[in-house]
């Protein structure tokens, strides 16, 4: 173990890195450096592979775009996902003690980080190569494939390097927040607004987007047209329900417990410390996303890999629609298997039969499933993620604040966070998977999951900037602001 602990710090000082400021960057400085880690990623997002072959028509991984932040057949085509599938792998290994780490320590931390760092290299190569060969990105010659590599390969560390800046103090928030905000966004939008047409018919076509169709069948009298359309294309039923998410999101954002503090350095200060009902906000469904999301990648590929014969074991874990000539997948969608039943169903009704509607116990599976590993990564991030009663106990201590009635002792303020924190916890976990499983089901637009994603970023976000107009009059205060 120690010769594993030498071997990571090492490796973590040849890794190209970000350094800290040596002084914290002004807000707009800040602002700034944030803007072009945005505008460096929606650059790389519209950028074509030099080299891809494939079709944009069709999206193989459409069911990983929203989480990972990625656009099919640019140099985003990875996104964040080898940043998210690493973070995954080495919290549940931590999670579950494999690897004994005191996230309390902050020598422990950085290896931690350095680990995260090494793994993300080797998901980064892995992913590639799996996009490649396993048909993600069209047929390739073996030119064509080291071509593309090496641009996957680049473009995913920079995004590495962007999310390592922001996190660094140089910019606001986290580029991984940042950049699914962005993705969310351009889908919600698109799906609103888009003047795009389709083929309804030999003899007609119609826009794609909401705003659009509306208008076009005000003025040609067939408003009941819009009410409920074919899956993937937005009506009044998918547009209404996404503002009925946003606004219940927007609600359940603010519900908290508030704790009463008095200041012991500022006399007379009295305030608030809140504990949120969402306590672990999005990451539990971030997790559990990318979980699905890469036992759904990853089947298809085994499945396109024994494509003349699937042997009888992975008939259980995902079949696919396939090609009756060549027997490759045709779909990104599992029809039958595990696989099948993690992922969400393609909105009320569609095509194959596996809406919400045509197969209501896939629907209620999936509800289930997305609700209970929900909570069980809620539980993990906050012994991980330093929310616990202890580390927020400590944090309190360090603020130099008190909770009236309590003893100014970490342990009598532990005691009396742990009243609430464990049981939140569980009650944000269970709700945050709700709200997204329930979207999942009706398709809203940008999906359920994402537009969980866009509101508490923007919440964040602006948790943000609060925080820093409050660090401007102290900055023990600030760092309580939005640690609940």
């Amino acid at each position: 173990m120690a010769s594993m602990r030498e071997f990571i710090k090492n490796v973590g000082t040849v890794l190209p890195e970000i350094p800290k400021p040596e002084k914290k960057p002004t807000l707009n400085e800040r602002f700034v450096w944030t803007g072009i880690a945005l505008i460096a990623y929606l650059v790389m997002a519209t950028t074509p592979l030099y080299g891809f072959s494939g079709t944009q028509s069709n999206d193989q991984l459409a069911f990983l775009r929203v989480v990972f932040a990625s656009t099919q057949g640019t140099l985003m085509e990875l996104g964040i996902g080898p940043i998210v599938t690493a973070g995954l792998i080495l919290q549940l290994l931590v999670g579950s003690e494999i690897i004994k780490l005191d996230m309390s320590d902050s020598a422990d931390r950085a290896i931690f980080g350095s680990a995260t760092k090494l793994l993300t290299f080797i998901v980064i190569v892995g992913e590639s190569l799996a996009y490649i060969y396993g048909g993600a990105l069209g047929v390739l010659g073996q030119t064509q494939a080291l071509v593309v590599f090496v641009q996957l390969f680049v473009a995913s560390v920079l995004v590495l390097l962007l999310d390592e800046l922001i996190q660094k103090g140089w910019g606001i928030g986290s580029g991984v927040s940042l950049f699914i905000l962005a993705g969310v966004t351009q889908t919600v939008l698109w799906y609103t607004f888009s003047p795009i047409t389709f083929a309804i018919s030999t003899t007609q076509s119609a826009y794609f987007g909401f705003i659009p169709a509306t208008i076009s069948a005000f003025f040609s009298n067939t408003l009941p047209s819009i009410v409920v359309r074919e899956f993937k294309y937005p009506s009044l039923l998918t547009f209404s329900l996404t503002l009925v998410m946003i606004l219940v999101l927007i609600y359940v954002e603010g519900i908290r417990v508030e704790l009463p503090i008095t200041s012991i350095k500022y006399r007379g200060f009295q305030g608030v410390y809140p504990i949120k009902l969402l306590y672990v906000s999005n990451i539990p469904v971030i997790l559990v996303s990318a979980l699905g999301a890469n036992v759904t990648f990853f089947t298809r590929l085994l499945y396109n890999f024994y494509s003349s014969s699937p042997p009888w074991w992975l008939q259980y874990l995902a079949v696919f629609p396939t090609n009756s000539t060549t027997g490759a997948t045709t779909s990104a969608y599992p029809i039958r298997g595990l696989a099948y039943f993690i992922t969400a169903p393609q909105g009320l009704t569609d095509s194959t039969g596996t809406g919400t509607i045509q197969d209501p116990l896939h629907a209620l599976i999936y509800l289930l499933y997305l609700v209970g590993m929900a909570v069980i990564f809620a539980r993990l991030w906050v012994e991980i993620g330093g929310l616990n009663p202890r580390a927020v106990a400590k944090n309190l201590m360090g603020a130099d604040v008190q909770v009236p009635g309590f003893r100014r002792t970490g342990l009598s303020i532990e005691q009396m966070l742990n009243r609430y924190i464990p049981t939140l916890t569980i009650i944000g976990g269970i709700l945050i998977g709700l709200i997204a499983g329930v979207s999942d089901l009706f398709g809203v637009f940008g999906t359920g999951i994402g537009i969980l994603l866009m509101v508490d970023i923007i919440l964040q976000y602006y948790q943000m900037l609060l925080k820093e107009q409050v660090e401007e009059v102290s900055p023990a205060l600030a760092g309580l602001i939005g640690a609940g």
